[in-house]
């Protein structure tokens, strides 16, 4: 039987599938490229909260600088509440982490259910071979460089296919991971979510006196990422363009055990918190998704036998820092750069041997991810041990990892090798502030603390990012090395002042960065 060849076969038309597509037909055209979603049209999907990362690969990579501020909303960062524990404070009395300004690094609200169908209608002008409504069927992998087959089946109709590269961009469905048992279950983080879209949600920029106002110098809050954050969950509000507003809650599946069947169960449930419930007084529910459980993990992203997994058909870790977008990003970078090499005729063994740098670097920032939530859920509750967290979040997320994508630094082989020596030293520090964060909460808690400044704070969350101005520039590793450093020193000593024990100026003394790298309470 004849097969249709391609050089790419993408398997997946959502959001990672597309952007691939477009990336591709970008860096290599004259390649036969194929898209096949099992979708007839495109609907309405979670994640539609872009950040730093996601935000560089649309602008810089894809070239859609001015289609997403057409289409799409400005995102004016994330912004953070914080409620009593009886969920009684007015919005206006929240405590508040949250710019004053837009940021000068660009990020987007995606209506997902767009994006995916202009995307589709951009990759069909530029000669990408889409096809929706189908459904791909005896995926049978290629190996020692045979070539990939798989039939597609449409309708009553089907065709074979044959192609050099084949990407899964299936989401949750994971159809590489299930065919090569790759799947690895998350048992450490226990999370869920329920969500839904609404309209006739209230603008938070029309509540509250004008002080409220005056406190973010009158920037959108509407335009953030809003969080309002309780003791093992928060809620999540998304504007997208059209009037339609996403809203889901999130967190450890202890706390989350019921599922909101409707978009009114939903709402009843949201409702029971004051603040939220001030901008549900005539929402309406238009549609309602879950997930039983967010976080799994994959044995393999990317295989020398020419395939690869992006998106969430590899791995998820949770959204509460909305790192979904930035994971479809640095794993289309690489596998798209793997793809190019291999196209453009590299020896065999390089692209090998790149192959497998790459899959370890991508399971090295899952798994630092992985660690930014694991038994950190019940502190995000508190403004203190909040904000003390996200200073230290977010200073290495510009530091460490927007910095280096901006550069093109994941696609150096040399520093990808330096980063790898320094996987376990990085991943035994973010264990080990982790223990500091939970011994914060249990001090605070048993001193009745933890609430206590959960109304009347403000700031704006920028502490951390005296560096941000170098971020996108060159920068030497000693540079990076040195603001890290200094992030978990001022981290580490604010930590210190919340558990009240006197530290003497030896024990307020900078600490080098190994010093945090090795197991050990970072108290002491």
């Amino acid at each position: 039987m004849s097969h249709s060849k391609l050089a790419v076969a993408i398997l997946g038309g959502g959001m990672a599938g597309s952007l691939l597509a477009r990336q591709l037909v970008r860096q290599l055209p004259g390649h036969r490229i194929g898209v096949f979603e099992k979708k007839r049209e495109h609907s309405y999907t979670v994640g539609e909260s872009m950040v730093e990362i996601a935000s560089n690969y649309f602008v810089r990579r894809l070239g859609l600088s001015s289609y997403l501020y057409e289409r799409h909303y400005p995102k004016n960062g994330l912004r953070f509440f914080f409620d009593s524990g009886d969920k009684t404070t007015p919005l206006q009395e929240m405590s508040e982490i949250g710019s004053a300004s837009l940021p000068f690094h660009p990020a987007f609200q995606i209506d997902r259910s767009r994006l995916e169908s202009d995307l589709n209608q951009m990759n069909v002008r530029d000669g990408v071979r889409v096809r929706m409504g189908v459904r791909v069927d005896r995926l049978e992998l290629g190996r020692d460089g045979a070539p990939h087959r798989f039939r597609v089946l449409d309708g009553s109709k089907s065709e074979e296919f044959e192609s050099r590269w084949v990407i899964d961009a299936t989401g949750r469905n994971r159809m590489i991971a299930r065919l090569e048992n790759l799947q690895v279950p998350e048992t450490q983080l226990e999370n869920a979510a329920t969500w839904g879209w609404f309209e006739g949600v209230t603008d938070i920029d029309s509540l509250g006196p004008e002080s409220f106002r005056e406190r973010v110098r009158h920037t959108p809050r509407r335009l953030s990422t809003l969080h309002f954050l309780y003791r093992g969950y928060w809620i999540w509000f998304i504007p997208l363009q059209g009037g339609t507003t996403s809203i889901g809650v999130v967190g450890e599946k202890s706390r989350l055990a019921r599922k909101f069947g409707s978009g009114e169960e939903l709402l009843a449930f949201l409702r029971q918190h004051a603040a939220v419930g001030s901008l549900l007084e005539s929402a309406k529910p238009i549609a309602t998704r879950n997930f039983a459980h967010l976080a799994y993990g994959t044995r393999r992203f990317f295989s020398p036998d020419r395939w690869g997994l992006v998106g969430e058909s590899g791995a998820f870790p949770d959204p509460y820092y909305s790192p979904g977008a930035d994971f479809i990003a640095l794993a289309n970078d690489l596998v798209g750069d793997l793809i190019a090499r291999d196209l453009r005729g590299e020896e065999p063994a390089a692209v090998r041997d790149r192959t497998e740098l790459y899959d370890q670097f991508m399971h090295f920032r899952v798994e630092a991810a992985m660690r930014l939530y694991r038994d950190l859920y019940p502190v995000i509750g508190s403004y203190e041990l909040c904000k003390l967290r996200w200073d230290l979040d977010i200073g290495c997320y510009y530091n460490l990892w927007v910095s280096q994508f901006t550069r093109d630094e994941h696609l150096d082989a040399r520093e990808l090798k330096r980063q790898l020596v320094q996987r376990d030293y990085i991943l035994a520090a973010l264990s080990n502030f982790t223990a500091l964060f939970q011994k914060l909460d249990a001090h605070l808690s048993a001193k009745g603390a933890y609430y206590r400044k959960n109304r009347g704070e403000y700031s704006d969350g920028q502490d951390c990012l005296g560096f941000a101005r170098r971020v996108g520039c060159p920068r030497s590793p000693t540079d990076v090395i040195e603001t890290t450093q200094e992030i978990f020193n001022a981290v580490r000593n604010r930590a210190l002042d919340l558990l009240e024990d006197a530290p003497t100026p030896v024990e307020r003394e900078a600490k080098p960065l190994v010093w945090f790298t090795s197991p050990r309470e970072l108290d002491a």
